[in-house]
């Protein structure tokens, strides 16, 4: 069977894995230092991706134990504890039946919540949210835990963002008081949201300030994505035109998630001995608008209509540099400057547009795309 070497899961085989050299090196580097790390980048652009695949490194994999988990989906405390605990077991405690028993024991403020396998009696961890009733309590036993680990352990915690959004207030801190004190146990803090993570670890008021190594992810150069796409079509006896791949890139914004389907698509399509052109490149995207046409409209199901047009005004210029000035609100009909404000702060708290440099886009260029259609 012809393997698609534009692997769409964050597990891609290191034949598959296209460049991030640098980065790579760099995470592996704070790690074997013992240093935490916050990696930041744009959303779909590769962050889960770089950090699998630099676990998945002889270096890494054979000294440390690695536990991942993505808390994008998370609105509580209580559910960042059961993802983090869950994570926990199924990684570390499951090693072993000693570390299995150790696990129960450390967490005595879960010892009645654990289920128990009926094929091999031994606990499972099926612990549900109305269970954790001392949330800080257990959050400090699930690090006593990751401290009594047999191998030291790196925690890489996805979308670390979204504890900012939760109802309790003291989470930051919170958690920088345990962290700093642990000796076995170092963390990658990933997230999307740049904004928010900028202020988490580099504003002097917040606790995370200056607590990790700053790894940030860019979109991979459009001339090293292209070498790599022409030599995985000829690696299979098919061809692709440079402008196909150069057309993918710039319309995405070289967002991988996004130019890597349309090539995975692209290569299923493309037979032995066929050449996969720009106009094949644009039918691929026309597919992936279709696919998620439902989900993009979901997205603005709670966007007013003043927050629409503001939307709608950035999606047709791309970058916005002065997005309060006279010139862009009367160009695109808008109601005022203080307006434009208002619906820019909450575009922002709702991830639909981003803001870097004081220069304003929208966050998914998938959606960018469909709005302008």
């Amino acid at each position: 069977m012809n393997t698609n070497p534009f692997v769409l899961s964050p597990a891609i085989p290191d034949e598959f894995f296209c460049d991030r050299q640098n980065e790579s090196a760099s995470l592996i580097k704070s790690i074997n230092n013992q240093e935490n790390v916050v990696l930041i980048s744009p959303r779909r652009v590769g962050k889960t991706g770089l950090i699998y695949h630099c676990f998945n490194q002889p270096e890494i994999r054979d000294n440390y134990i690695t536990v991942s988990i993505d808390i994008l989906h998370t609105t509580s405390f209580q559910e960042l504890i059961k993802e983090l605990g869950s994570a926990v077991f199924n990684t570390i405690a499951k090693r072993s039946e000693k570390l299995t028993k150790l696990f129960v024991a450390t967490l005595r403020s879960l010892s009645g919540s654990f289920g128990l396998d009926p094929m091999s009696l031994t606990p499972t961890f099926d612990v549900k949210l109305g269970q954790i009733n001392a949330p800080e309590y257990t959050l400090e036993e699930i690090f006593a835990y990751l401290e009594k680990a047999d191998k030291p352990c790196i925690v890489a915690i996805d979308e670390f963002q979204q504890i900012t959004k939760y109802q309790e207030k003291n989470i930051e801190a919170l958690l920088r008081g345990h962290i700093q004190k642990m000796t076995n146990t170092h963390f990658i803090f990933a997230g999307s949201e740049r904004r928010l993570m900028n202020e988490m670890f580099f504003s002097e008021k917040r606790p995370f300030f200056q607590s990790a190594t700053l790894i940030q992810l860019e979109p991979i150069n459009l001339g090293i994505y292209t070498e790599f796409a022409v030599k995985q079509f000829e690696a299979a006896e098919k061809n692709i035109t440079k402008e196909a791949i150069v057309w993918a890139y710039q319309t995405f914004d070289g967002v991988t998630m996004y130019v890597h389907k349309l090539l995975h698509d692209s290569y299923a399509d493309t037979n032995t001995c066929e050449t996969c052109s720009i106009d094949d490149m644009k039918y691929a995207a026309e597919q992936l608008l279709q696919q998620n046409a439902k989900r993009l409209q979901e997205l603005l199901a709670y966007v007013t209509e003043q927050q629409k047009e503001v939307l709608y005004a950035i999606a047709a210029e791309r970058n916005v540099t002065r997005i309060t000035s006279s010139e862009f609100v009367k160009r695109h009909h808008l109601k005022s400057a203080s307006a434009v404000q208002s619906a820019v702060k909450r575009l922002l708290d709702f991830d639909l547009i981003t803001e870097q440099h004081k220069c304003f886009s929208i966050s998914d260029p998938l959606l960018r795309i469909w709005l302008v259609r």
